[in-house]
């Protein structure tokens, strides 16, 4: 059996270890705060890359999330792959005058996320932390009324049983309203209360104090004209979804349930608020998004995993945008 050797040391060895192994603990919890600080600063603001802004690229680009990298890109021809994918990473986005609005779900259970609020640079101007999964995201012309719809349980509006919170946030002022279903309701002439009225799909008047968005409640959807100075909000027909409104004030885009199945239950449709009359576009998919006004003839709106467009005239046909594409937004 081998001698077994006693080995000492001396006091100031001993402290001397013990101030080594103190540093290289101490570094790598310093360093390892640094990731994950970088981490979550890079995860949760999702920053763009160097150079990519709103005003980047020809006037009235086309920008939409691509599907591939989770970033907002932009569309130009004479791109690799027809996009410069170099915006903030988003899972919901739209832009409009000097703003930009980019929803970020966070990992974990229960679901959580962010709305940021980006400047035309995409920098980070505002954060506000949000219960759930986001579904909706809007931007006035002007840039300075958003709106955004999460789900608070159920991940599809086809779904019987989910619920949805909307907020409004007024960049003027800074206020947030957290949940419009506190608003006052008018349905049918009288004012109208029920613990199942749920809000989403906002769109915004170029007044920015008039907005119309839905309102499902009792089994039935409503299109809803809002009011933010007289805080009011009254319905106007039923079996509108995800209204969008045309850039001279005068038609809504929207989604027109056509049949009671899971499957493609809704089309593609136009109001207009003058005669009262709607007509579908030349699209037989059923699309669930709420659509774009490009310019004031045509629509862009997410199908398949891709973006494309179609006359808002019911004319045409529809056409192909971007593959692998969500969240369509023409900056201007």
């Amino acid at each position: 059996m081998p001698a077994v050797t006693d080995v000492r040391l001396s006091r100031p060895a001993r402290v001397w270890i013990l101030v080594l192994a103190l540093l290289l603990l101490g570094g790598g919890a310093t360093a390892y705060t640094l990731r994950a600080a970088s981490g979550r600063q890079t995860g949760a603001a999702g920053a763009s890359v160097a150079g990519f802004t709103l005003d980047a690229g020809r006037p009235g680009a086309l920008h939409v999330r691509d599907t591939a990298t989770g970033r907002v890109a932009r569309l130009d021809p004479s791109a690799p792959g027809g996009r410069v994918a170099g915006g903030p990473a988003c899972d919901r986005f739209h832009a409009a005058g000097p703003t930009a609005l980019c929803l970020v779900r966070r990992p974990g259970v229960p679901a959580r996320s962010y709305a940021l609020v980006l400047d035309r640079r995409l920098r980070e101007v505002r954060r506000v932390a949000l219960p759930g999964i986001p579904s909706r995201a809007r931007v006035s012309a002007s840039g300075q009324m958003l709106a955004w719809t999460m789900f608070a349980t159920g991940d599809s509006y086809a779904r019987s049983s989910f619920s949805t919170r909307t907020s409004i946030l007024d960049l003027r002022t800074g206020y947030l309203v957290k949940n419009i279903e506190q608003i006052p309701l008018t349905l049918g002439g009288r004012r109208y209360h029920a613990p199942d009225v749920n809000y989403w799909g906002v769109s915004f008047a170029a007044d920015d104090n008039r907005f119309y968005a839905t309102v499902s409640t009792g089994g039935r959807t409503h299109l809803v004209e809002g009011d933010m100075k007289n805080w009011s909000a009254r319905t106007l027909r039923e079996n509108v979804e995800c209204p969008s409104l045309s850039p001279d004030g005068t038609r809504i885009a929207f989604k027109k349930r056509v049949s009671e199945g899971p499957r493609e239950p809704w089309r593609l449709y136009v109001y207009d608020l003058r005669s009262r009359r709607e007509h579908p576009v030349a699209e037989g998919r059923g699309i669930d998004d709420q659509a774009l006004w490009t310019d004031p003839e045509t629509l862009a709106y997410g199908y398949g995993g891709a973006v494309w467009s179609v006359p808002a005239d019911g004319t045409g046909a529809p056409r192909q945008l971007a593959r692998g594409a969500t969240s369509p937004a023409v900056p201007r």
